[in-house]
C-alpha cells in the first residue's frame, strides 16, 4: 500500500522555529489515515510563557528527551521522497531552520501547503483570512485536540482529504494547484456548463455533477447533455438532478458532504424536486437504450 501523502506538525519551546520540542506525522494512504507518529524532543533552548500556553509542553517535560538530531533519522525516513503537507509554510521552514541548526540535510520531498489548498478549495469562505486550522475544522465539523502535533497533523490531512474529495482534484494535482491564483478557473466542477439536446430522454432536466468521478468531468457533461440536461456548475433553485461522485461517497463515509451536496438536500428539505444520484446511477440513466 503506497503511502499518499504525509502530514507534518511542530511545537516550537519559544519565538526561534528551530526550537522545536515536539513533532507530530500522520500518515495517509487510500484516502485514510492509517498511522501516526508522535515526539517530544529536548530543543536546548528556552521555553517561553507564550509557547507554553499555547501547547502545554514545559521544560521539564522534554528534558530527557531526545534531541532533534537523534530522531532525525525516523523522521527523514518517513518523508523522504513523499508529498508533505503542512497547514501554512511555518512547519516547512522550521524543518530547513533545525536542520541548518545541526547541520543536517533537509529531506527532499514534495511540499503542500493545506491552507493553500483550503484558501482555493473554498474561497467563498477563506480566500482572504479565516483559513488557520481550527476555524477550518470548526468548518468541517473534524473534531482534534488544537496544538498537538500530532492531532495537528492529522487534522490537516483530514481538511485535504475532503478538498480533494470537493474539487475532484488529486493529491498530485494539488502541488500545482496550490502554487495558482486564487481566482484561476481551475477546478474541473467548472467550466462544464452544457444545453441539454432537445431530442433527449432527459430533456428539461438540470444537472450538477460534485466530487471525484470515475470519468473525466467534460465526457460525463458531454454525455448529460447528450440525454437532454442541461448542465450547470452549482446547485440552485433549477437544479434537477445532483450527481454525487462515487469515489465521493467512499472517501467521505458519511463524516461530511460537498457544499453542493448539502445546499441541495436543503434545498430537498424546502419542498423542491430534486434527486441525489450517484455516478453509477447517471452512467446507467445516461446510456444510449
Amino acid at each position: 500500500m503506497k503511502t499518499q501523502f504525509v502530514v507534518l506538525d511542530f511545537e516550537t519551546a519559544n519565538e526561534d522555529i528551530a526550537s522545536i520540542c515536539q513533532i507530530g506525522l500522520a500518515i495517509f494512504e487510500n484516502q485514510n489515515y492509517v498511522y501516526g507518529w508522535c515526539a517530544l524532543v529536548n530543543p536546548e533552548d528556552y521555553f517561553s510563557g507564550m509557547n507554553i500556553n499555547i501547547h502545554g509542553i514545559t521544560e521539564a517535560q522534554v528534558a530527557s528527551e531526545p534531541k532533534f538530531p537523534n530522531v532525525y533519522d525516523q523522521l527523514s525516513g518517513i518523508i523522504a521522497g513523499n508529498i508533505v503537507v503542512s497547514h501554512t509554510h511555518f512547519d516547512r521552514v522550521a524543518l530547513k531552520q533545525v536542520c541548518a541548526k545541526y547541520g543536517l540535510a533537509v529531506p527532499e520531498c514534495k511540499w503542500l501547503d493545506s491552507a493553500r489548498v483550503v484558501r482555493r478549495c473554498w474561497p467563498e469562505h477563506f480566500a482572504q483570512s479565516g483559513y488557520g486550522l481550527q476555524n477550518v475544522a470548526a468548518f468541517h465539523g473534524i473534531n482534534y485536540t488544537a496544538h498537538n502535533a500530532l492531532e495537528d497533523a492529522r487534522c490537516a490531512g483530514e481538511v485535504l482529504l475532503r478538498a480533494i474529495a470537493h474539487s475532484g482534484l488529486s493529491v498530485n494535482d494539488w502541488l500545482d494547484r496550490a502554487k495558482q491564483s486564487i481566482n484561476l478557473e481551475h477546478d474541473s466542477q467548472k467550466a462544464v456548463h452544457r444545453d441539454g439536446n432537445s431530442e433527449g430522454v432527459l430533456f428539461g432536466e438540470v444537472l450538477v455533477f460534485t466530487g471525484a468521478l470515475s470519468e473525466p468531468r467534460q465526457y460525463c457533461a458531454d454525455r448529460a447533455a447528450d440525454a437532454g440536461c442541461r448542465v450547470d456548475d452549482g446547485v440552485t433553485k433549477h437544479t434537477t438532478i445532483l450527481v454525487v461522485g462515487n469515489q465521493d461517497i467512499r472517501v467521505l463515509a458519511g463524516r461530511t458532504k460537498s457544499s453542493k451536496h448539502l445546499k441541495a438536500e436543503a434545498l430537498i428539505a424546502k419542498g423542491q424536486a430534486l434527486r441525489i444520484i450517484t455516478e453509477r446511477d447517471f452512467l446507467e440513466i445516461t446510456t444510449p437504450q
